[in-house]
């Protein structure tokens, strides 16, 4: 983007971007990171099968209803391991071939998405699936412990996403199907529907829908105990390209719109298309970021009637603008008074070249456009949205933006954090042991993990990272269900619990948690989950404050002898239990500070070419600061002790002449072993090992000869005396050679040297 649009961004986009802008983005850090290994979870997958991100929870049934590619799952809800059900929804070779000739992937695109699964009144469900780019819809239910997918089809379009991969969403509200996705094969129409008998849509006009990105839809019944008779509305949250912005690139912001449940289109003008359709900016100010942040996820959250409900959102940059991902919280009221009280946003005609929104200052038709049905518009004999006049259908048709952005609660995020991008989220509330109530955020992210995070008066507490999948893989879908969380990712699926409490090791360490699922038990001395047999007086929590006061006090650590050869690296380990801790390193009662010998790590203390000057007692405490409060603690003590080989501390200087008289005993027994060696090949008494076996047989030769010249002595007399004498050359050939033999098995057995190896060096 030049500069200019950069400016002319920022100028429309609000003074208190550029107010935020002057401060710092804080980085939150989590106080725990859990690896996968020690995660505590149970991870489903199925052989051949990926894309595991729509769910359906059925408490009812006790199951986890999971549509993947070309498959759909029931899972045990306690333990997502147990399959209680599988139905296979592949596509024909016909349809995969149809979608290839057509451009797409025949590996990737033109298989058979799961995409949509609800519950319906009557118990079964419905669903729909991609269906190799011509979205297909079916009911299911399940019976005699399996599924069954009735024979009946449905057409998908404009239910159901054409583009596995294309964001979408759904609610189904009464019976009838609301749905925000693309109707055509190339996804250039993008529509908001109601399917039922009188189904309506979207305008497709870049003015209602430009380049959308759809997020979330929720149903909140507003017309009950409403004074005013409105009627429930359906919220839909999205991202599009703003047509309100003059840039010379395309600038995504976040919008909220908003349809009322019992719109039935116009008389004449909207025939069949929505008459309350009204969308605003959503604002997640994040300071230091020129563009806005676009929502990638929503979670509603009603704690009593609709009054109460609060939207909470993921933000992440768009255009690699910024590295900090944000969340929002906001009320339905500042929304609904934005659509019900605000300005609407105009085009207006400049020097006959583009089109400039601004605020529309003229007067309004009367009823109000965008409103529901209410006893205002029944006081004028309007009883439904085709009684509405065309005035005020023709504004709506061409300005359906606000002027207003709604703001969230404070005007500022609920967390900025820097680092892997955030992708989903869910909320679920923990009963403290004071009785009080709080909202815990569950936030996924690219990198594969879900954030455990909650607020205290406006201090934002990330608990835990709890890493579920391997850093390649993002997170999906996450869904709740009581105390379990269901996090869905392109490989499978895990099941955690939400209140592991045996994380933290000691009083203080559970207290400075600040988990309002967990406190001390007194009695049994452990970290325990908070229930409702649980009391103050038994239980140490503070959740605002984190003060472990009531904590008994850690006694030291018991030192660890550890003996190191000099020029050894020693590793000394310190693991402290919370990563918002200081560690700090002492010896002898004195700082350990870095330099050429010391290195201190997150983990561990390291001391290079270790010589006698590294003997000493070494500490290693952690210092956490909580609410300007600061907390030790001691996780490790060692005695460190060069080694002398006697059990006793020796000095540097003693042990190198240990050293250096132990080469010379070495050198001086290696020279006298080969002088022996050498003498004894020269004189012929130690034999090569290449002769061995020619000795032996020769021995074997001469023992044949003396066998057999004996026999024949008797024969022949005159030949007597030179077969005697040839004989006796043979016999002392044949003594020479076992002589000879037995030497070099006794060298051979007993001549050799043993060394014992000293290693470099020690890891402790």
């Amino acid at each position: 983007m030049c500069p200019l649009a950069v400016l002319c961004v920022l100028y429309l986009w609000g003074p208190e971007t550029l107010t935020w802008g002057q401060g710092s983005v804080p980085n939150s850090i989590p106080r725990k990171t859990v690896p996968i290994t020690s995660n505590g979870g149970r991870l489903f997958r199925e052989e051949g099968v990926w894309n595991y991100t729509t769910m359906l929870l059925r408490e009812d049934l006790n199951m986890l209803i999971l549509g993947a590619r070309e498959a759909i799952f029931a899972l045990d809800l306690n333990d997502i391991t147990a399959k209680k059900g599988m139905e296979n929804w592949p596509v024909t070779s016909q349809q995969q071939q149809e979608c290839s000739n057509k451009g797409k992937d025949a590996m990737n695109d033109c298989k058979n998405y799961i995409r949509i699964l609800h519950k319906r009144e009557d118990g079964r469900m419905y669903v729909c699936g991609t269906k190799a780019f011509n979205p297909t819809c079916k009911y299911m239910s399940y019976a005699d412990g399996r599924l069954i997918l009735e024979n009946r089809t449905e057409d998908g379009k404009g239910k159901c996403p054409f583009d596995p991969f294309q964001r979408y969403t759904s609610e189904l509200v009464d019976g009838a199907l609301y749905s925000a996705t693309s109707m055509n094969f190339r996804g250039s129409e993008p529509v908001m529907m109601r399917h039922s008998e009188e189904t309506i849509r979207t305008e497709i006009k870049s003015t209602w829908l430009n380049e959308p990105n759809f997020i979330h839809m929720a149903h909140i019944p507003e017309g009950e105990s409403n004074t005013e008779g409105d009627d429930d509305k359906i919220y839909l949250f999205f991202s599009e390209t703003a047509v309100e912005y003059d840039s010379y690139t395309k600038v995504d912001v976040s919008r909220v719109a908003r349809v009322c449940k019992g719109d039935l289109g116009g008389l004449r003008t909207l025939q069949r298309k929505w008459t309350s359709f009204l969308k605003a900016r959503l604002d997640c100010p994040v300071p230091n970021t020129i563009l806005p942040l676009l929502v990638q996820d929503v979670f509603h959250w009603c704690p009593g009637n609709w009054t109460t409900c609060v939207f909470y959102a993921v933000f992440t940059p768009q255009a690699d603008s910024s590295q900090h991902s944000a969340v929002c919280a906001y009320r339905i009221e500042d929304i609904r008074s934005v659509f019900s009280k605000g300005k609407f946003k105009a085009p207006v005609t400049v020097e006959t070249s583009f089109l400039k929104w601004v605020m529309y200052t003229g007067e309004l038709p009367d009823p109000r456009p965008g409103a529901c049905i209410d006893n205002y518009a029944r006081e004028k004999s309007i009883t439904k949205s085709l009684d509405l006049p065309d005035k005020t259908l023709q504004f709506i048709k061409d300005k359906p933006l606000m002027d207003q952005p709604v703001f969230p609660i404070g005007v500022r995020p609920l967390l900025v954090k820097r680092g892997a991008a955030f992708t989903r989220i869910v909320v679920a509330t923990a009963t403290a042991v004071d009785g009080s109530s709080h909202q815990v955020m569950f936030i996924g992210t690219t990198s594969g993990s879900v954030l455990k995070a909650v607020n205290y008066d406006g201090e934002m507490v990330i608990m835990e990272e709890i890493q579920l999948f391997e850093p390649s893989e993002p997170i999906k879908i996450l869904r709740l269900s009581n105390i379990k969380l269901y996090v869905g990712s392109e490989v499978g699926v895990v099941q955690m619990s939400i209140n592991e409490c045996g994380r933290y090791h000691s009083c203080l360490d559970c207290v400075l948690a600040r988990d309002p699922y967990c406190g001390w038990d007194l009695n049994d001395k452990h970290c325990a989950t908070i229930n409702s047999t649980h009391r103050a007086s038994t239980m140490v929590q503070s959740l605002r404050e984190g003060n472990p006061s009531q904590c008994s006090p850690l006694g030291d650590s018991k030192p660890v002898n550890i003996s190191f050869f000099p020029g050894n690296t020693v590793k000394l380990w310190c693991q402290p239990y919370s990563n918002l801790a200081q560690v700090h390193w002492q010896v002898n009662g004195r700082p350990v500070n870095t330099s050429n010998t010391f290195q201190i790590l997150p983990d561990s203390l390291m001391i290079f070419n270790a010589s006698g000057d590294a003997n000493g007692h070494y500490t290693c405490n952690s210092i956490e600061t909580i609410s300007q409060r600061k907390y030790e603690t001691q996780h490790a003590a060692y005695d460190l002790r060069l080694w002398s080989g006697s059990g006793t501390t020796a000095s540097l200087h003693e042990v190198h002449e240990k050293q250096h008289t132990l080469v010379v005993i070495v050198v001086l027994l290696t020279l006298m072993l080969a002088m022996l060696l050498t003498w004894n090949l020269w004189k012929g008494h130690l034999p090569l090992l290449c002769c061995r076996r020619k000795v032996k047989d020769a021995i074997n030769n001469c023992e044949e000869n003396i066998a057999a010249n004996q026999a024949s002595d008797h024969k022949i007399a005159s030949a007597s005396n030179l077969n005697s004498n040839n004989n006796h050359a043979n016999d002392q050939r044949c003594s020479d050679s076992r002589e000879t033999d037995r030497l070099s098995t006794i060298v051979g057995s007993s001549g050799h040297v043993s060394l014992r190896h000293i290693y470099d060096e020690s890891e402790i």
